[in-house]
């Protein structure tokens, strides 16, 4: 990778920093250096891959910058990931939110400041996050916790070699790691796959950082750069499988541990305003390369389970709300309806606005929008968790047999969910795929079976639920009816919680 900043300007450049106490004086008026930060020439409180980008950027007065995030407080931002940053494909991220359709039932995950909000400051050089959740913060604070993974191992492990241009990979892949996301996030990747093509934000995302590198005309990245990115993004580590434990840090293909789940577990907690138990920043600094593969101390293995937990405790609370999942569901229709017009499905990278549109193709979608907007939303009926695995195989839920066991009911008045809320793992212990090591041996790697933990730790890690929506809320009791007949048929038992009216006890 062949990354450099230069100018005709670096010989006069080169005697101003040889000036006393070593900055010219345009340069503290730029805001970023303070006199107190002095130490006779390099600032000492830029990190190590920060510092290194600082020292060939000032040469032409471009320095790194600091952006002040509300998670992880002032965030380093080298000079290298500033052309990505100030790019369309990247800032287009501002425009949408992290939890999708999440925001429409916690208001304040969605909440955008109206003062200071994503202002850059001039005079300190500091850029601010809104106060809001969205892709464009989330993306920063994945590229600056890969950062510090990644020059934590480089400054305690100098044996494994690990170069600037790998730093600043790893920190390009947490940046654009999230590219590919459409309007409404994984809402809208649900909604293709409806229409039998395939969309995969993560693979939307490695065109999308193609088309920003080509767009911005960097040209200091080869085709092997760019493919190595594309590797971190997506924990691809076949191309360099000698050093597979940098394709461990932005996507953890090993056992889901990375600082993608670091980030957005800790600030949707914060948005939503949930207490937060993880402490990512024990595993980063209790972390060791063992091996090839990132490994983590004995006594942080507790820390892992609270971090799957928390993440499956806000799929369950959050971002499988049942009004959240409704708006969805109706999103998705009004999708549905606009696609044989605006040929979305045909042109994802390019969608035409329906809201606001005139034509009478589009009545049916923007009836379902301002539905969304008036609040009369497609109705959740019901909902049973699976009692086992085995029996989940068994039970083949659909609309047509909902309909088929009531009265008055459309195949098209009834949404059939199948849920699957785990530990990032699919039905596995995430945790008994994770090497550690101890403090009396930082050289060995082991795994620690569960009942060396504790016997509170769930014996599984998946589980499967129906749930029921309807569209036409008139008819709601009577597909919660035909939905419990069917379970009836199963011999599953229905959640009298869920019951339509508190009188009525299931039968």
């Amino acid at each position: 990778m062949n990354i450099n900043h230069s100018n005709n300007n670096n010989n006069e450049n080169n005697n101003n920093i040889n000036k006393f106490r070593g900055y010219p004086d345009e340069y503290l008026d730029y805001g970023l250096i303070s006199p107190s930060r002095y130490t006779g020439g390099i600032s000492t409180s830029l990190s190590p891959s920060s510092q290194h980008s600082y020292e060939r950027g000032i040469m032409n007065k471009k320095v790194p910058k600091i952006i002040k995030d509300v998670i992880h407080g002032h965030m380093e931002i080298p000079i290298e990931i500033q052309d990505f940053i100030d790019s369309v494909q990247f800032q287009r991220l501002r425009d949408l939110k992290q939890v999708g359709t999440t925001s429409f039932v916690f208001p304040c995950a969605a909440h955008h400041s109206v003062d200071k909000g994503d202002e850059f400051l001039t005079n300190s050089d500091i850029y601010i996050t809104s106060n809001n959740t969205i892709r464009f913060e989330h993306s920063l604070g994945v590229s600056h916790l890969a950062g510090k993974f990644i020059d934590r191992i480089k400054n305690t492990q100098p044996e494994l070699e690990i170069t600037h241009d790998e730093q600043i990979a790893v920190r390009i892949a947490g940046l654009c790691h999230d590219l590919g996301h459409g309007p409404f996030s994984h809402a809208f990747e649900s909604w293709v796959r409806t229409t039998g093509k395939q969309f995969h934000h993560e693979e939307m995302s490695v065109k999308m950082l193609n088309f920003l590198i080509e767009d911005k005309g960097l040209d200091q990245y080869d085709t092997s750069d760019i493919k190595f990115i594309e590797n971190l993004i997506s924990g691809d580590s076949t191309s360099k499988p000698d050093r597979k434990f940098i394709f461990d840090i932005v996507a953890n293909q090993r056992n889901s541990i990375d600082v993608d789940k670091f980030d957005y577990l800790a600030r949707d907690s914060y948005y939503l305003g949930r207490a937060n138990n993880v402490d990512f920043t024990r595993l980063i600094e209790f972390s060791k390369v063992i091996e090839n593969e990132i490994c983590f101390c004995s006594k942080e293995v507790y820390n892992l389970y609270e971090l799957f937990h928390a993440r499956y405790s806000l799929h369950k609370i959050a971002y499988t709300h049942k009004v959240g999942k409704a708006i969805e569901y109706m999103i998705s229709d009004a999708f549905s309806l606009a696609d044989p017009y605006l040929k979305i499905s045909d042109q994802l990278e390019d969608p035409r606005e329906i809201e606001t549109s005139k034509e009478r193709e589009l009545e049916e979608s923007r009836k379902i929008i301002k539905n969304i907007r008036m609040r009369n939303l497609y109705k959740f009926v019901d909902e049973v968790i699976l009692p086992s695995e085995q029996h989940a195989h068994t039970i083949k839920m659909s609309s047509e047999l909902i309909a088929k066991e009531g009265t008055d009911i459309d195949v098209s008045d009834v949404i059939v969910e199948n849920l699957n809320l785990n530990y990032a793992f699919k039905d596995q212990d995430p945790v008994q795929h994770t090497k550690f090591y101890t403090r009396y041996d930082n050289t060995r790697k082991f795994q620690i079976p569960k009942e060396h933990i504790s016997h509170l730790i769930p014996s599984q890690f998946q589980e499967k639920r129906i749930r029921i929506f309807c569209r036409n809320k008139e008819k709601y009791e009577k597909i919660q009816d035909a939905f419990r007949k069917v379970l009836k048929n199963y011999n599953i038992q229905p959640n009298p919680s869920n019951t339509v009216s508190p009188m009525k006890i299931p039968q």
